[in-house]
């Protein structure tokens, strides 16, 4: 029988798809306010052209940007994360249509893991509604990409900001 141990600390952060229109600005003062956490890394803002899925409900021509908490905290908040997320982007909201979509996960030295609020073959039941997948696998310095990895994940701005976030968290762990 194995021992039960504490899980290891990791860094959280957030994608964020939202219309060029929208002051993201906003976003962030409430993330670290509800949240009680300071951001400390910033991706490039980039066009969000990988896919549709979107354009209904938000519009044409969304951004695209990703960012992570400074201070480390265990990865059973990720779904009280999410769930507080969904209140956040219904604060913005027109017409009940989200003009924001604040998508939490973590990174931790092994895998990049998102939360959802759908279920899928290869997400697990957290709780609250709220699921969670193991997006990418850490192997020989980069991410690797698995059958459902979301191609934003993939991109050049995605992968730098992973990284940029997997040494923030390795470095805190010294």
């Amino acid at each position: 029988m194995g021992n039960i141990n504490q899980p290891k600390l990791v860094k959280f952060f957030f994608g964020l798809i939202y219309s060029k229109y929208f002051d993201i600005d906003e976003v962030y003062k409430i993330l670290q306010q509800r949240f009680n956490n300071k951001i400390d890394i910033y991706s490039q803002v980039i066009d969000f052209a990988f896919t549709s899925y979107y354009n209904k409900e938000m519009g044409q021509n969304l951004k695209r940007q990703w960012i992570s908490f400074e201070t480390l905290l265990t990865p059973d908040n990720l779904a009280d994360i999410k769930v507080e997320t969904n209140n956040i982007e219904n604060l913005f909201a027109k017409n009940k249509n989200r003009v924001v979509n604040i998508d939490p996960g973590y990174i931790c030295l092994a895998n990049v893991v998102l939360a959802s609020t759908k279920d899928f073959s290869h997400r697990i039941y957290l709780t609250k509604g709220i699921y969670a997948e193991v997006t990418t696998i850490y192997r020989k310095e980069g991410f690797t990409k698995l059958p459902w990895t979301y191609p934003d994940y993939l991109c050049q701005t995605a992968t730098n900001f992973i990284l940029q976030a997997r040494k923030c968290l390795l470095n805190k762990k010294d």
